[in-house]
């Protein structure tokens, strides 16, 4: 049974490839073999294999953020 392909294009920033492929070929793998990887977690787990979230960011009290604004444009 042959399987069907596709061609995935993409770009990524070049030293992040460069570094990547070393790490790869450390494994015996190559980009795409990574690529076909992470596709087949996401297709087994229905979603992606780690979890993605925005970094928490300190809210500053509503005193400090006036002071801010002051310093900023000054007093009105």
């Amino acid at each position: 049974m042959t399987s069907t392909t596709t061609l995935l294009r993409t770009r990524v920033p070049s030293q992040r490839l460069k570094k990547a492929e070393k790490i790869l070929a450390q494994l015996g793998m190559k980009p795409s073999d990574a690529v076909n990887m992470l596709l087949a977690q996401i297709e087994l787990r229905k979603g992606l294999p780690f979890e993605v979230i925005a970094p928490h960011i300190q809210a500053i009290s509503t005193e400090r953020q006036a002071e801010v604004w002051t310093e900023s444009l000054g007093a009105y």
